[in-house]
């Protein structure tokens, strides 16, 4: 008999930021692969998302959570891992902001709120799935979504530089402590993608759309179902000896 190492039929996963998005994408691509998922977001189009989902035959919930507030996190993730049967397999943390501002101009309170969404909450998640797993006694996925700024520095997003750094050091550091637990904490980190979140930069009149695209060996700009492989890959017994990575999915733009 032939396994399929990238089954997840009766896996059970969360996936904050998925009502749009790359993180859409990644719930979509584990859901696809048999998990049962529960987004959680602050978007207001959660509901339709999970909804759309259900359409398609998926088993889907949603929670609607401000993950910025540490009282409105840890309600959402207890009520996702209820919806959940009580029971979690695996935590994608695909949430994230995004603020731009020259550096010198950049204003205090942009820079908290990015680090508190892309950093703070990032670690309470983590720390919240690595004690559900412990429970459990089951071991564990986590995946984190870092970014190429997590390698190079960019321009005029200081703070998501400085937030994507960080998760790349906590899915280290968190790998250290839980691998002997049965517990895998890796990252991905995302090229240059056309969602939302780039809209500034995938318009063809400005000049650095075609600097980027030119700098990607593929010349094309990844999308939601980029991230479906890898993430189902992380979240399977395939990658059960892969620990504290950071896999860049960028189309090679860093190695050019």
């Amino acid at each position: 008999m032939i396994k399929n190492f990238t089954d997840l039929t009766g896996k059970k996963a969360i996936v904050t930021g998925g009502a749009q998005g790359l993180s859409r994408g990644m719930a979509e691509g584990l859901m696809q692969a048999g998990a049962e998922v529960c987004i959680i977001d602050i978007n207001p189009r959660t509901e339709q998302t999970v909804q759309e989902l259900k359409y398609q035959g998926f088993s889907c919930w949603g929670v609607r959570a401000d993950l910025g507030d540490a009282e409105s996190l840890e309600c959402g993730f207890q009520s996702a891992v209820e919806k959940l049967g009580g029971h979690l397999d695996i935590l994608v943390n695909g949430a994230g902001v995004q603020k731009r501002h020259p550096s010198e101009q950049f204003p205090y309170e942009d820079w908290e709120f990015v680090i508190n969404i892309n950093l703070n909450a990032v670690f309470r998640l983590c720390q919240m799935a690595g004690r559900q797993f412990m429970k459990q006694k089951s071991g564990g996925k986590i995946i984190n979504i870092a970014s190429m700024l997590s390698f190079f520095g960019g321009y005029t997003v200081p703070a998501y530089a400085a937030s994507k750094g960080g998760v790349a050091q906590l899915t280290k550091a968190l790998c250290n402590e839980w691998a002997g637990k049965g517990i895998q904490v890796n990252a991905l980190a995302p090229g240059y993608m056309d969602t939302e979140m780039n809209t500034a930069l995938t318009d063809k009149t400005n000049p650095r759309y075609k600097e980027i695209t030119d700098r990607i060996p593929a010349h094309v700009w990844g999308t939601p179902e980029d991230m479906k492989g890898p993430c189902v890959f992380l979240a399977s017994s395939a990658s059960d000896y892969l620990n504290g990575a950071i896999i860049p999915v960028d189309g090679g733009y860093l190695v050019k």
